[in-house]
């Protein structure tokens, strides 16, 4: 079992190298966390908690005494769904507040992308022709908000700084709303927020009421010929609806970030579609100092028998 005051993890992922990656080997800190990859345990009783990004369906089954599972991203819906994970176990996932940032950089990057025709200024200069553009002034431009939590209200407040009209959808009334920003929260919310807009932004929560959130419904309120952003989860997009909203027009294109299934396959139509800019999930990702900090901080509090301050209420996904 145990050894007296140490705690012990186990780091599980089917992409990654965590513990080189993240620099998560505390021994040589001189802590009282142990974190070993699978084929380094030799007392799988031992294991109280997994760091984890993407494990195995069977990954957990070694380990009868684990306590917590943290995710190294914001999402935690690997976890929540796995079903190798008991329920009595508690998910941890890293807050990182770089990655509102990181996230919302990618979100104004994409919309001017856009909004601006880069696309056509490249073919423009491809063909060596001075080829100016019309504009219209960011505040004529309506775009939606999907989520208001850290990342989304992040996203808001970097659109907003550039002057943009902006509609946001949200669970409940923000506290500090932003000035001039229209929030619409409760039923319908991302409905009503996506109405007439010319860019949609996703960036919900996976949860049991999100999934597919991203269908004809939705579409069908933008203004026609609009531009998807779509930094959620892949769950989140009703690829079907999707494709049909690209025939008919209704939408231009799309930025999207993530996928029902990740890596995105050689063979998935999407690669080849030109209407699309596609990226590896990389519109944030968690930084390696801030991994280490709040997964050494989770295990502390773990070993001193409280409940981990980065831990997720299992019932709202969150």
């Amino acid at each position: 079992m145990e050894r007296t005051g140490i705690i012990s993890g186990v780091l599980l992922s089917s992409t990654m190298d965590l513990k080189s990656f993240y620099g998560l080997d505390f021994a040589e800190r001189g802590e009282k966390v142990r974190l070993l990859n699978p084929d380094e345990v030799t007392d799988h009783e031992e294991i109280r908690f997994a760091v984890c990004w993407l494990p195995d369906g069977d990954a957990f089954a070694p380990y009868p005494n684990l306590q917590m599972a943290m995710s190294i991203g914001a999402g935690v819906d690997a976890l929540l769904n796995h079903e190798g994970l008991h329920d009595e176990a508690m998910i941890c996932r890293v807050r990182d507040p770089h990655q509102a940032d990181l996230m919302a950089g990618y979100a104004v990057h994409e919309t001017l992308h856009f909004l601006r025709g880069f696309d056509r200024m490249k073919a423009s200069q491809e063909a060596r022709q001075w080829a100016p553009l019309p504009m219209q002034p960011p505040k004529h431009t309506r775009i939606a908000v999907l989520g208001n939590g850290t990342m989304g209200a992040a996203v808001t407040r970097a659109l907003a700084a550039v002057g943009f009209s902006l509609a946001v959808a949200c669970r409940n009334e923000p506290r500090e709303p932003l000035p001039g920003v229209t929030y619409f929260a409760g039923e319908n919310a991302p409905l009503r927020a996506a109405e007439g807009a010319a860019v949609l932004i996703n960036v919900l929560p996976l949860t049991p009421e999100t999934e597919n959130i991203l269908n004809a419904d939705l579409f069908d309120r933008l203004a026609e010929g609009a531009w998807l952003i779509q930094i959620g989860r892949g769950e989140h997009l009703h690829e079907a609806d999707f494709v049909e909203a690209l025939e008919s027009g209704r939408l231009s294109g799309a930025s999207l970030d993530v996928f029902r299934q990740e890596p995105l396959p050689e063979d998935h139509p999407f690669w080849g579609d030109g209407r699309l800019r596609i990226t590896p999930h990389i519109a944030s990702d968690s930084t390696p100092s801030v991994v280490a900090d709040q997964v050494l901080q989770s295990a502390r509090e773990l070993l001193s028998g409280e409940r981990p301050s980065l831990a997720i209420d299992r019932g709202r996904g969150y």
